[in-house]
């Protein structure tokens, strides 16, 4: 009976195998669990994902019921112990990076002109077990992660991530994200961050976020804004030009501030470094981030 490449084998050929081999050299990912190596234990947890498994049991199982077939794919059944050990000690730097490499792969064919790219950046805990007790406690018997997501609205899905400890700021983690230049980015107050601001000025990228109610804008010159709408007001100016402890203000560029009210009756302060943009357009980037909330939901 000739052989039939399976659906499971057709979805195998998209994983960048080498980027994977890269990795495991970096990591020694293979060194500490001989048994399993590292693509094997991609395939059996991709096999896992796919078909719904959900127990190490099931996962077992299933590739047991597919012996036949799994040869074709460079794989074969593996023990619960020894699957379980390797997600124990094998490195998760490892699948984060395939992870990174596979959305840049994926996101390749819905790229858009740099200029026009809008990122959404937001993070969203992750309520965890006690098994997570070594790294992610968060305080008594509370234990958990944040994921932190630059997310493409136009694409619909996220173009990088990162996990770090619940008790991680968004700011910390955010300055290391890559920056893509000239990109626009929208973000909300936990990323309230003079310095990071000038970062992506400097990249030649737009920001858009929000300031806080006690911020000064030093006024420059005031925009007219259109009757009967709810942007309020629309002035250009400089934010202060000291900090904390006298510290200088690395952002010294002219910034903007669109007064927006929204459906609530709540008054926003958006800030941009755009000068030019449209108005109701700045408003409408920062209104975006709804969509990130909602693939966080």
């Amino acid at each position: 009976m000739l052989h039939q490449n399976s659906v499971f084998h057709g979805v195998l050929k998209y994983v960048p195998w080498h980027k994977l081999d890269q990795s495991v050299e970096k990591y020694g990912a293979d060194d500490l669990s001989r048994m399993l190596s590292t693509k094997r234990h991609v395939i059996a947890l991709l096999y896992g994902q796919l078909s719904g498994a959900t127990s190490l049991r099931e996962i077992v199982t299933g590739m047991e019921s597919h012996e036949t077939r799994l040869y074709h794919l460079g794989a074969k059944p593996v023990k619960r112990s020894t699957l379980s050990d390797a997600n124990a000690q094998r490195p998760w730097q490892v699948f984060g990076e395939l992870c990174a490499a596979m959305m840049q792969q994926m996101h390749r064919g819905t790229r858009r002109a740099v200029k026009d790219a809008v990122r959404l950046i937001d993070s969203t805990s992750i309520r965890l077990s006690s098994l997570s007790k070594d790294w992610a406690t968060f305080s008594a018997d509370v234990y958990g992660a944040k994921a932190h997501i630059v997310y493409d609205p136009n694409a619909d899905r996220p173009v990088y991530f990162a996990v770090t400890r619940a008790n991680v700021n968004d700011i910390t983690a955010a300055k290391a994200m890559p920056i893509e230049a000239g990109a626009t980015y929208a973000f909300d107050l936990g990323y309230y961050d003079y310095s990071w601001w000038a970062e992506l000025d400097d990249a030649g990228c737009r920001f858009v976020t929000r300031l806080k109610k006690n911020t000064p804008l030093t006024l420059v010159h005031e925009n007219c804004v259109p009757k009967d709408s709810n942007i309020l007001s629309d002035r250009i100016g400089h934010l202060p030009a000291r900090l904390a402890s006298s510290r200088k203000n690395p952002l010294q560029v002219p910034v903007r501030e669109i007064r927006v009210v929204i459906d609530t009756g709540k008054v926003l302060r958006i800030v941009t470094n755009d000068l030019d943009a449209p108005a109701d357009e700045i408003a409408d980037i920062y209104k975006q981030r709804w969509q990130i909330e909602l693939f966080f939901r």
